[in-house]
């Protein structure tokens, strides 16, 4: 059986992660937080609370960044680029030690009316991280390119969360994704 370890914050949380446990089966044992992992930083703080769940993965997905790209006070993103990255790496080398493999799912994109979000900038964190995390060996799962080919039908009506078929089609993603890499 294979242990398997999902993070992130709520596109994981109440979006595809318990549907990727029901679409791996019996074959898999996944464990996930009951927590929102929000922004970058705080998902490095929770890594220590943690350790013991996550420790001998065969695989751990996860993802960030919707919080960390949000413009709160009009005044730039939540978590500047270069912080974001420098954490998003040090995340990895964690991840690293207590599992196999690791796959980092990229941000999923929010629709044109949500506030504080802006597609240019969520695409350049999505390209800044993902050419970081592949240095040090992290798999990336582009959620950003399935979920932005149809976001009226992907996302739901709060602008920022996956609709029921976002979810679904996430959820198919994420566990191809983990079992391709198991």
């Amino acid at each position: 059986m294979k242990k398997v370890v999902l993070l992130g914050d709520s596109i994981r949380l109440i979006g595809y992660g318990k549907r990727v446990a029901e679409l791996l089966g019996e074959d898999y044992t996944v464990w996930q937080s009951d927590d929102n992992a929000r922004f970058a930083a705080y998902t490095l703080r929770m890594l220590y609370d943690c350790k013991a769940q996550i420790e001998g993965a065969d695989v751990i997905h996860w993802n960030n960044g919707l919080w960390d790209v949000c413009d709160l006070f009009g005044d730039g993103a939540f978590t500047p680029i270069d912080t974001y990255c420098d954490t998003m790496v040090r995340i990895a080398k964690i991840l690293k030690t207590y599992g196999k493999t690791v796959i980092f799912a990229t941000t999923t994109p929010t629709h044109l009316a949500m506030w504080g979000h802006d597609s240019a900038r969520l695409n350049a964190y999505n390209e800044a991280v993902t050419a970081a995390l592949r240095k040090e060996g992290v798999i990336i799962n582009d959620l950003h390119a399935t979920i932005a080919a149809d976001i009226d039908k992907y996302i739901c009506s709060d602008y920022l969360h996956l609709s029921e078929e976002g979810i679904e089609v996430a959820a198919k993603q994420v566990a191809e994704c983990i079992r391709e890499n198991a």
